[in-house]
């Protein structure tokens, strides 16, 4: 058996005995106390949910959608010194062309602007 075999089904093998430990030995008793939210010992004024506007969630879409190209763009400078230098860099064109476009798209249908 190679040691990649090894290492997987050992780690698949563990991941379930832990997984099927945790399901046999997890006290699970709530009571009323237990299942209260926590206020100083004050009973809850109000919903513990608060709205949430989506506008938050764009952003960090955003966000994750900037930072994965960055992450996708840090090894360029690596890359140029391939074999085939001018295939690198219009990958690395189009992948920032593609970003820009979504960018200016986002701004054209408003969903940068906070204020309405």
């Amino acid at each position: 058996m190679n040691t990649l075999t090894f290492m997987l089904s050992l780690s698949f093998l563990l991941s379930a005995a832990l997984t099927t430990m945790n399901f046999w030995l997890a006290q699970m008793a709530p009571d009323t106390e237990k299942l209260s939210p926590y206020e100083c010992g004050f009973d809850p004024l109000g919903s513990a949910r608060l709205p949430f506007s989506i506008r938050f969630f764009l952003v960090a879409i955003l966000f994750l959608l900037f930072d994965l190209e960055i992450a996708l763009l840090l090894p360029l400078p690596w890359a140029i010194q391939l074999a085939h230098p001018m295939m690198t860099l219009t990958w690395a064109t189009t992948i920032i062309a593609l970003l820009t476009f979504g960018l200016i798209y986002e701004w054209t249908q408003g969903g940068l602007e906070w204020a309405e």
